[in-house]
């Protein structure tokens, strides 16, 4: 396994274990929370694995005040 392979597993298992224990995640949480730059790719990843991961988008406000769209990623109930 080299360096990238490593990386981007250790990063999923983040990712999965952030998602199991019941909590929503967006790519600004995973970018502060783990330093994880890419979690629409890591989503992606865990799903060709088979893990049903569900995809929300809401509304929030950004820090000039304005309303934006986000995605936010869910565990799904199968597991």
């Amino acid at each position: 396994m080299n360096e990238t392979t490593a990386t981007k597993s250790s990063q999923r298992l983040r990712v999965m274990q952030h998602l199991k224990a019941g909590k929503s995640l967006t790519s600004l949480e995973t970018l502060r929370l783990y330093g994880i730059m890419r979690l629409p790719n890591r989503i992606s990843e865990l799903r060709r694995r088979g893990e049903q991961i569900e995809k929300q988008t809401i509304t929030v406000e950004n820090k000039y005040g304005e309303s934006v769209r986000v995605a936010i990623s869910l565990k799904g109930a199968k597991e």
